[in-house]
């Protein structure tokens, strides 16, 4: 009977570890689907001078959202003066950076991808 308990127990422990577990990586995929979202926003504004690695970024993080089952949400449509533009790659490249935390498989990869994008993008003058 007491290992019967003990069992029960353990089995009950072991899932509220498994459903926290799950409740945090949910919260995980939230919060960097926010931030490729804000990310893409922040691309979106930049000027269409960098070869197409902008592009190819943004493209990057619309499928890192399409593995975590969502899409953009946001686009930015004003076109920002060059010394803008560059600040706001830079930024976009923090939030991703940001997101990539909570990130793991495709998704990750994506995001690692849109990373090296901005990073050549910023190279090219």
């Amino acid at each position: 009977m007491n290992n019967l308990s003990f069992l029960r127990g353990s089995i009950l422990f072991a899932i509220i570890l498994l459903v926290f577990g799950l409740v945090t990586c949910a919260q995980a995929q939230t919060t960097s689907s926010v931030l490729l979202n804000d990310a893409y926003a922040t691309l979106a504004q930049a000027k269409h001078d960098y070869k197409g690695h902008r592009v190819r970024a943004m493209k990057q993080i619309e499928a890192a959202l399409g593995e975590l089952g969502g899409k953009i949400s946001s686009t930015g449509r004003n076109h920002e003066p060059q010394g803008t533009s560059d600040a706001q790659l830079r930024a976009a490249r923090g939030l991703l950076e940001q997101a990539r935390t909570g990130l793991s498989g495709k998704a990750l990869k994506h995001v690692e991808a849109a990373i090296n994008q901005i990073s050549i993008a910023l190279s090219i003058r």
